[in-house]
């Protein structure tokens, strides 16, 4: 029995020096990544937060200028349908294919 006790400890000696150097990495990374936000971090948050709402406006107006809804052809709007329908299609598709059955789930 003893024996048996001796070789459990020596193999967790083994896993703890093997493992040491992915935990210290783990933790330098930890502290950094999973620290609390600072109030510095929001205020950075806030100034990306206005920036991107500014471009985005500003590109959406550019977009509404550009091609309102009446101002798409009809090969784009064939194109859309086209490709709403396929989406729709894969869709279902892999539902079928998770099933493993045309109709419904197998009880």
């Amino acid at each position: 029995m003893s024996q048996l006790i001796a070789k459990a400890q020596a193999l967790a000696n083994r896993v703890i020096v093997a493992a040491r150097p992915q935990l210290e990495e783990f933790w330098k990374y930890a502290k950094v990544e999973l620290s609390p936000p600072m109030p510095a971090d929001f205020q950075k948050l806030k100034k990306t937060a206005e920036s991107a709402k500014n471009a985005s406006k500003k590109d959406m107006k550019g977009q509404l200028k550009k091609s309102g809804i009446g101002q798409v052809t009809v090969s784009e709007a064939w194109l859309n349908v086209l490709v709403t329908v396929e989406v729709i299609t894969w869709f279902y598709m892999g539902e079928v294919i998770g099933r493993r059955h045309f109709v419904g789930y197998k009880v």
